[in-house]
């Protein structure tokens, strides 16, 4: 019994000390005089429940690596140690690096990177930081205003990693978990689909963090796909008509990919999506991946795909 209560105490006491608390997060503010920057999204997590969820998420062990977008103080970055064989932080803010080094200083296995994602060779990072690695995932606390170029760039890049799992702004998570046939289910989630398995994870609500924001927050994770979903030959082209499809979301199938072929194609086009079993009638958030590559190859036999 008393060797329970003091490794109680020991947990409380290691808890308390964790960056992701409402005390330590201020202090360190504090010490450091630190102040937010609107234009940059800053919200630092403060719920070590939700942590707890995507670490577990991450499926991290010794052998594999972790790449962390906009670390902020190290609430997450603190757990990624832990769970992690190596660990990189990329921070845009260079006011944060100096706090960064001090509270991640008892962690050997700990780099940061001061610079923009979306201007950093993330191949060349890979090569330098992650070789001989198991595996790599990007686990991070994504800011609202650049959520969607950050995630796409990381599969673009189609860089060697397991899992992408963020932190997001609600209504991005579930559009890109979205199933064909609703409201949610647009381009950005077909892009999505076509390299990953999409999993929420949780919702996060606004009191986790500091400062609060005023929307709720959820954390999605992205399984990478050995393959994509579907077989397409040209990506960009199969995105372009996945892009020209939801142009106006009111409007048929018909409609918005009349306007992206021409006029004068009118009557060719519905033949050719009929041709392909998908009416023209239909709206563009009824439709699955493997209808999009159907319709996309369709397009590009006729010379309709540019």
């Amino acid at each position: 019994m008393k060797e329970t209560k003091e490794k109680s105490a020991m947990d409380k006491a290691a808890m308390e000390k964790a960056i992701a608390t409402s005390g330590r997060t201020r202090d360190i503010i504090r010490k450091h005089g630190f102040t937010f920057k609107k234009s940059l999204g800053q919200n630092f997590l403060i719920n070590a429940r939700v942590l707890d969820q995507i670490i577990e998420a991450a499926d991290l062990d010794e052998t594999k690596g972790a790449l962390e977008v906009g670390p902020g103080i190290g609430s997450l970055t603190e757990r990624l140690a832990k769970a992690a064989g190596k660990v990189t932080a990329v921070e845009i803010d260079r006011r944060l690096i100096p706090i960064l080094q001090d509270v991640l200083d008892p962690y050997d296995n700990v780099s940061v990177v001061h610079g923009d994602v979306l201007k950093t060779d993330l191949r060349a990072l890979w090569e330098e930081r992650f070789a001989g690695l198991a595996g790599v995932s990007v686990v991070a606390n994504l800011p609202y205003y650049v959520t969607t170029p950050i995630i796409m760039k990381l599969l673009e890049d189609r860089l060697p990693l397991d899992n992408i799992v963020v932190m997001v702004q609600k209504e991005v998570a579930v559009r890109m978990a979205a199933k064909p046939g609703g409201k949610d289910y647009g381009s950005l989630t077909v892009a999505v689909q076509y390299y990953c398995e999409p999993e929420l994870v949780c919702i996060v609500p606004g009191s986790s963090f500091i400062p609060a924001p005023n929307v709720e927050s959820a954390v999605i994770r992205l399984k990478r796909r050995r393959a994509p979903a579907v077989d397409v030959r040209d990506e960009d082209r199969f995105f372009r008509v996945v892009q020209a499809s939801f142009a106006q979301r009111r409007k048929t199938l018909a409609n918005n990919l009349t306007a992206f072929s021409g006029k004068e194609r009118k009557g060719e086009l519905a033949e050719l999506l009929t041709a392909c079993g998908v009416q023209p009638e239909r709206r563009a958030e009824t439709l699955s991946l493997q209808e999009f590559a159907a319709v996309y190859e369709a397009l590009e036999k006729a010379g309709m795909s540019d």
